[in-house]
């Protein structure tokens, strides 16, 4: 990794005194023994002014937490493979609003659940099909298998999604035969929709999904650190993940205290870990392993409307409709119907979610900023208002039984004089 140079924050409008809470914040949570260690950066006008360490990225072998650990980024991999397919937009493969059943035919055939009868689920056609814009925006009617509210859940679990253990077209087609939970456009849920869009990049472009993240915005970008795998000369920089027990579900940001009592267990060991192979499921939803740095790279090309160091990955016009609300006013907040405490004021625009009324979300920030998290409690956010980044980066799942995300983005904002 090449070193990020930390320039003083008084230059870029921060307080130094202030902006040291966030070692305190990842010190109460690390020392307390909720997380065995995190990284935390913190960017403005192109320049870095936190980058720190703290804990261990191993316990098991005593192996410190470093600035240039690779950490599973799960669905922070979402607004990357959304970044992918914007750029085959660009290059008129697709319009926003075309059926995927155009270019994926299982998808011609699909139905929706409307519930149950003596027979077992009820199933209609859709309204309307599925569109790629539904699948950028997580209203195509698909699901993850992680509720109870729908036997459409159900079903994804009998087919064992979860497992991935389908190469991506053969695990695309078969999502395509299960039923939609609802009908295209009418709710937000949080799905398999960019695994589909990734097969959808795979289709439009002739490229493995791999392949095509690779050549056409990892290379560009400097990622080197970014992959579906964890190559072997760099698993002893790759975080162990930890969970407490019996702690798999994933619920809403927020700690209960319900687990408070048990002690930080071990969940994968980074040897041991599927990210240490070859993956047999290239997950555009949550596949990617990578570097903080890598990460700042992305996020810095999206601040400057799609370039970073000349390397051209979409144009302004891309990079702003990518990043305002696509949803009707009625789904804001975009998780209200699926999740136990929806996050008040965000609406959500392809492949990151974005803030529409700071007061109802009662954070500190800006209207339009825009990010999203990873399974493992990692987070981003960009705030082009304040040309502003943040990334937190841990290994601790399920993501929300801690509120540390928010609490970090408010130690950021506060930070700000």
């Amino acid at each position: 990794m090449t070193p990020i140079e930390i320039i003083a924050p008084e230059k870029v409008g921060f307080s130094a005194t202030r902006l040291g809470r966030i070692g305190d914040l990842m010190r109460g949570y690390v020392d307390g023994g909720k997380l065995a260690g995190t990284v935390s950066l913190v960017s403005r006008r192109g320049q870095v002014v936190y980058f720190d360490d703290y804990g261990q990225r191993d316990r098991e072998t005593s192996a410190e937490m470093t600035l240039d650990t690779l950490f599973r980024i799960y669905s922070m991999t979402k607004p990357i493979t959304t970044v992918a397919a914007l750029m085959l937009f660009e290059d008129g493969h697709f319009l926003l609003d075309d059926p995927i059943a155009n270019f994926l035919p299982a998808f011609a055939d699909v139905q929706v659940c409307e519930g149950m009868d003596v027979t077992g689920m009820r199933l209609v056609r859709p309204e309307r099909p599925p569109t790629v814009r539904d699948l950028m925006r997580h209203t195509a009617g698909l699901s993850y298998g992680w509720h109870q509210d729908t036997p459409v859940d159900q079903a994804y679990r009998d087919a064992k999604m979860q497992e991935r253990r389908y190469g991506l077209a053969e695990g695309v087609e078969q999502l395509a035969r299960l039923p939609l939970a609802f009908h295209p456009g009418q709710m937000w849920r949080y799905s398999y929709a960019t695994d589909v869009l990734g097969r959808l990049v795979e289709v439009w472009s002739g490229e493995n999904l791999d392949e095509f993240l690779q050549r056409h915005i990892f290379a560009p970008l400097g990622m080197t650190d970014t992959a579906f795998q964890v190559a072997p000369d760099k698993i002893d920089r790759f975080a162990a993940c930890y969970t407490l027990p019996n702690l798999m579900g994933f619920v809403v940001d927020r700690d209960d205290g319900s687990s408070s009592d048990q002690a930080l267990t071990l969940m994968e060991a980074p040897a041991a870990s599927r990210f240490a192979t070859p993956p047999v499921f290239l997950s555009g939803g949550g596949g990617l392993v990578g570097s903080t740095a890598d990460y700042l790279r992305f996020c810095q090309m999206l601040l400057n409307k799609g370039v970073l160091d000349g390397a051209r990955i979409l144009g302004r016009k891309t990079v702003e409709a990518m990043t305002v609300n696509h949803l009707p006013a009625g789904m804001i907040p975009y998780n209200a119907k699926t999740a136990p405490v929806p996050d008040p004021g965000f609406g959500f625009g392809l492949g990151v979610k974005v803030l529409v009324d700071l007061a109802a979300s009662g954070r500190l920030g800006s209207s339009g900023m825009y990010g999203w998290g990873g399974a493992a409690t990692t987070t981003f956010w960009i705030d082009p208002a304040e040309e502003l980044i943040g990334i937190f980066m841990t290994q601790f799942m399920p993501s929300g039984f801690y509120p540390v995300t928010t609490q970090f983005q408010r130690t950021v904002y506060q930070a700000l004089v």
